[in-house]
């Protein structure tokens, strides 16, 4: 080895140390500015010209002044019908409903449910699938005729806590598959489920696991809110109810349904099946134009007695029997892998597992942190971009599930889902990010869902509307949905 080549890079070295001290510091020291922290809105503007998409292709307002909407599907005829969810964080309920939308933009409802968050939905055969999310009940998928009869194809579903049961698709096979999202953030019940509003109503829900979990004896010690007095103490196991520690060692038995997993049960009833597990909200569930089924998956949050720091969302390529790391690993990488998940102040969230189902893959793509990555669909021919991943971007809900520097999400992209590569479709115009309301324009607020037409030829996207957010939550205002069309100029 020869010195004198060492020497000169010590100063390089110095220099980069340095400057990651800077940058670090630097974060620690701004405050957060999601795109949610802001003032409520007064009104919601509507302006697709605010709009901005690749050149030759057009964007309109097809329905305005929806409560919460939270999918899009279509019949054979091509006729678009969308989920008004009945719920949303901050604990704000009401009546889902399946409404078909009219050609000048007003609604027929076809259907309610008693279960909300109605949170996804398909159409095959005649028949409409709808992912129940069951906040209160329990989750469920229905199905619902035409005629609005409503029939319980699963039920029992865990989705009493802070993810619910996500979208279903009806595959080329006969079956249905379907995203479960877990109760909690990283495995561990704590406070912050108090402020999701349910750990008052079910103290001893808690996610299960797919299969038996040996837990390390991990132990995570929190503030009680179930108790009125200040200064009361709990410790937490992971998968175990609140207040109750865990052993080393100790064997937590799997069982179906389980949460973070995608599942599928025959179209027509019958037993359900596990396809993969080890997802933490599975929300966006699509097929290839190759028949391969993929998955966007809402990845951790800074968040409760176990926060992890600094993971993107993942979209998965989903093959049956595969464990996909959630709640020891993000994206194929160990949460035990140096400080890189650990918080500012907080203590790493290293592994609760004593031993790992398996070792989990690496992602199709990585997208942002906090970006909320939900409903996804792919392009086909008529419209473009064929064969890639078009992923809604609902936007991040910092500072509570901790800091960003500026928004994120609030978009529509398209992944090429053979080389991983994001790129930007639907975007607010303007030189900074963020929702409408934040940027003072009429474009996208939160966009849920993005689905395709029968022929392809279009793309509708769904914007659950404004919701601004606090240290404490979320605040939703109601009534602020719309319903977009992109299309192809010339084409329509």
């Amino acid at each position: 080895m020869n010195p004198a080549r060492r020497s000169p890079r010590r100063p390089a070295l110095a220099a980069a140390f340095l400057l990651s001290l800077g940058l670090t510091s630097c974060y620690n020291l701004l405050p957060s500015k999601g795109g949610g922290q802001i003032s409520p809105p007064t009104t919601r503007a509507v302006r697709a010209a605010d709009i901005a998409v690749p050149a030759g292709y057009r964007v309109e307002a097809v329905a305005t002044g929806l409560n919460f909407p939270t999918a899009v599907a279509f019949d054979e005829s091509g006729r678009p019908y969308v989920l008004e969810a009945g719920y949303s964080y901050g604990e704000v309920f009401g009546v889902p409903k399946l409404l078909r939308v009219e050609a000048n933009g007003s609604r027929t409802e076809i259907a309610r449910g008693q279960r909300p968050p109605w949170n996804g939905l398909d159409y095959a055969n005649g028949t409409f699938f709808v992912g129940e999310g069951g906040e209160v009940g329990g989750g469920r998928i229905v199905k619902i005729t035409r005629e609005g009869a409503v029939t319980p194809l699963v039920e029992n579903l865990p989705s009493l806590g802070d993810h619910h049961t996500n979208r279903p698709v009806v595959g080329r096979d006969g079956y249905v598959y379907f995203g479960q999202g877990t109760a909690t953030n990283s495995a561990v019940v704590g406070p912050d489920n108090a402020d999701y509003g349910w750990l008052k109503r079910h103290p001893e829900f808690h996610d299960t696991p797919c299969a038996d979990v040996t837990l390390a004896g991990r132990n995570f010690e929190s503030d009680n809110p179930l108790t009125p007095g200040e200064g009361d103490r709990v410790t937490t196991g992971a998968f175990l109810p609140f207040g109750t520690p865990s052993q080393a060692g100790q064997v937590v038995r799997g069982a179906l349904p389980c949460a973070g997993a995608v599942m599928r049960v025959p179209v027509n009833g019958g037993p359900l099946e596990l396809v993969a597990w080890g997802f933490r909200n599975p929300f966006g569930l699509a097929f290839s134009p190759q028949g391969t089924l993929y998955v966007t998956d809402n990845s951790y949050d800074e968040r409760g007695s176990r926060p992890v720091y600094g993971t993107g969302d993942t979209l998965w390529r989903v093959t049956p029997g595969t464990w996909y790391g959630w709640p020891d690993f993000h994206a194929g990488r160990p949460l035990s892998d140096a400080d890189h998940f650990t918080p500012q102040g907080k203590p790493p969230p290293g592994q609760v597992l004593a031993r790992q189902p398996g070792t989990p893959p690496k992602p199709t793509a990585l997208l942002g942190v906090h970006s909320s990555s939900n409903g996804m669909d792919f392009g086909r021919e008529a419209f473009g971009y064929a064969g890639e991943a078009f992923i809604s971007q609902f936007g991040d809900l910092a500072p509570g599930v901790g800091k960003a520097l500026g928004p994120v999400g609030y978009r529509v992209v398209r992944v090429n889902v053979a080389t991983g590569v994001i790129t930007d479709f639907a975007v607010n115009r303007g030189r900074e990010n963020g929702p409408a309301s934040k940027l003072g324009g009429g474009g996208f607020e939160r966009p849920t869902d993005v689905r395709f037409t029968p022929s392809g030829d279009a793309l509708y996207v769904v914007d659950f509307g404004v919701m601004t957010t606090t240290e404490k939550g979320q605040i939703p205002q109601q009534n602020t949905g719309v319903l977009w069309r992109i299309t192809r100029e010339g084409t329509r």
